[in-house]
């Protein structure tokens, strides 16, 4: 079982209407030191896959084909072997 850990951004040439947003937000707030704001998405898959390369494989197909709109966003991940489901689970109260 593999646990892969997906960040999508806008690429750096698109404007982030939503960034200038909380950027003015911040300013409001005070936090005049702001310069700037880009926002994107995370994702945690967890995908069971023979290996770390087939893995990787499974991951990068899921970004450029649904996760990650490849003409305006970029995408990067790690992918790390998941702890089991039941021994991740939080105790019962």
């Amino acid at each position: 079982m593999w646990l892969a850990r997906i960040h999508v951004t806008l690429k750096p040439v698109v404007n982030d209407p939503q960034g200038l947003a909380v950027m003015g937000g911040l300013h409001q707030l005070g936090y005049t030191g702001v310069e700037s704001v880009r926002l994107g998405k995370y994702l945690e898959v967890r995908l069971a896959a023979p290996d770390r390369a087939a893995a990787e494989r499974q991951v990068d197909e899921m970004c450029r084909r649904l996760l990650a709109n490849p003409v305006i966003e970029d995408y990067r991940y790690a992918l790390d072997e998941a702890p089991n489901a039941a021994s991740a689970a939080p105790p019962a109260h």
